[in-house]
């Protein structure tokens, strides 16, 4: 007979708990922004797109290069291909990453007068920007009141009895719900709270100021 797999099952956050957890995030990640480097809403978007399933400091590598031979929709909508893949080449997914942008500035140009459009369901009709994406430019862009759920975000949400969901998607409802507001900051606090300290490898938990809410140790993937 086969054996059945035990699954472990996590202790939500009470409402007492989720506002102190709140509280804590703010505190210790008052004024937290986004680690890509950008000057405009072109660049930051970008940058956000490319940061799908890469590093922040790797986009951070690529993007000034391309930004100098790309500085706009107009120039990157009329890009070669090739050349586009030659500045994203270390940058994961690079071959759909350049179709993207480059069909991502054409629709700029052909939908939107050559002005990056500053509201989510706009945003998402562009060629590879899906909600994460839209949110996250809209969050950093505009302090809008939105959650966005990366892999960080993910893992520490259940870490710490906010979620249990098995999408991003669904955490990410379920984060908004829950917290209702200061999300802009919240999402930037989780991300950096889930890549330098809750680590989905060896969580630095010793003297961790989550520590009385942390439901588990186990290590979540999105």
């Amino acid at each position: 007979m086969a054996k059945t797999k035990k699954v472990l099952k996590i202790k939500k956050a009470t409402k007492k708990e989720i506002e102190e957890i709140k509280s804590i995030f703010l505190e210790n990640y008052p004024d937290s922004v986004t680690e890509l480097e950008y000057r405009n809403l072109y660049e930051l978007l970008i940058s956000v797109m490319l940061s799908a399933q890469c590093t922040d400091k790797r986009v951070n590598i690529i993007t000034p290069a391309l930004f100098e031979a790309y500085p706009d929709p107009i120039s990157l909508a009329n890009a070669d291909l090739d050349q586009v893949k030659s500045y994203l080449n270390t940058c994961s997914f690079f071959n759909n990453k350049a179709k993207n942008l480059i069909k991502m500035a054409q629709s700029v140009i052909e939908n939107y007068e050559n002005e990056i459009p500053l509201e989510r369901d706009e945003l998402v009709k562009l060629a590879g920007v899906g909600q994460k994406t839209a949110n996250v430019v809209m969050i950093e862009y505009a302090g809008a009141n939105l959650m966005a759920v990366d892999t960080h975000v993910y893992r520490v949400a259940h870490r710490l009895g906010l979620s249990d969901a098995k999408t991003a998607i669904k955490c990410e409802e379920e984060l908004s719900k829950k917290f209702k507001t200061d999300l802009h900051l919240l999402h930037q606090a989780m991300v950096l709270f889930g890549r330098y300290k809750c680590k989905a490898l060896k969580p630095e938990c010793e003297g961790c100021f989550m520590e009385a809410h942390c439901k588990t140790t186990q290590t979540f993937k999105v």
